[in-house]
């Protein structure tokens, strides 16, 4: 069992799990615009998440020189696998899709490297991780497959860009209110500034647009919007059971897996 439990931690903590559900929401978008399985496409998504998140979580590490663990020293390794798949993944893609990686990345190095005199990183700027995490979120998610095919932009692709962005954004304040006795107060999260009940109602209310969303597409599927009723009371209720004295697990292993979860629920209900 500890052997086990041990691999189970490497695959969380190493951001395998993160990974796969940036992967599940690239499938969901393939899934909603009928996109063909693009192998570099999903390989550069799962790879680059990989190594963004190992990086975000672990630089501060190696830079001040802090006692280095085994399984840190594995998750460099798989992140250093994972950085180079990610260029080979990146280089097969078209040009303007590399244009739009090399945005979102750009947007994930200055949240993680420090550009400021006075401020280490995006990251420290009051209240703007979140808005900088759910934008990489949804471009990578939901453009870089779009333009990697050749799509235009279009009114629908805007309205999933929209959504992805809210429930990337919802599932953040999840990990906020899990986080906040460990987080610096000088982050200013959102549960830090307005406490954890405005929080999970501001999430509840979120949820509001992050379904009708689906109402203003150019075609509505009402087998989507079954999927999303589903998908929005099992994040409501983990909105709700959030609390800051909960296990890591809660947010590193079960939160993580909704994009996963809404995946499994689509492929389910196209084969009823």
């Amino acid at each position: 069992m500890k052997v086990l439990k041990r691999i189970f931690d490497l695959y969380l903590h190493g951001s395998m799990h993160v990974a796969m559900s940036v992967l599940a929401l690239v499938l969901m978008t393939n899934h909603m615009f009928n996109l063909p399985f693009n192998f570099h496409m999903a390989g550069f998504a799962y790879c680059g998440t990989m190594f963004s998140y190992n990086f975000m979580k672990y630089e501060s590490w190696y830079r001040f020189k802090r006692p280095i663990s085994t399984n840190l020293k594995i998750i460099t390794a798989l992140s250093a696998v994972a950085f180079v798949a990610a260029g080979v993944f990146f280089l097969m893609l078209k040009r303007q899709t590399q244009i739009t990686g090399i945005i979102f990345f750009g947007l994930t190095a200055l949240y993680t490297v420090p550009v400021f005199p006075k401020r280490p990183n995006l990251r420290n700027l009051s209240g703007i991780k979140v808005y900088i995490v759910a934008l990489c979120w949804a471009g990578v998610t939901t453009l870089m497959p779009i333009v990697e095919v050749g799509n235009e932009i279009v009114t629908d692709v805007i309205l999933k860009f929209c959504q992805r962005f809210l429930l990337v954004l919802i599932l953040i304040l999840i990990f906020e209110i899990i986080d906040l006795s460990e987080d610096d107060p000088m982050l200013r999260t959102i549960p830090q500034i307005i406490g954890v009940k405005m929080t999970k109602l501001l999430n509840l209310i979120l949820l509001l647009p992050f379904y009708f969303l689906e109402f203003f597409k150019s075609t509505v599927d009402n087998m989507q919007l079954m999927v999303n009723v589903v998908l929005v009371v099992a994040t409501a209720l983990f909105t709700i059971y959030a609390t800051p004295n909960r296990s890591k697990y809660y947010t590193l292993f079960w939160v993580e897996s909704i994009p996963i979860f809404w995946l499994g629920l689509v492929v389910l209900v196209s084969y009823l």
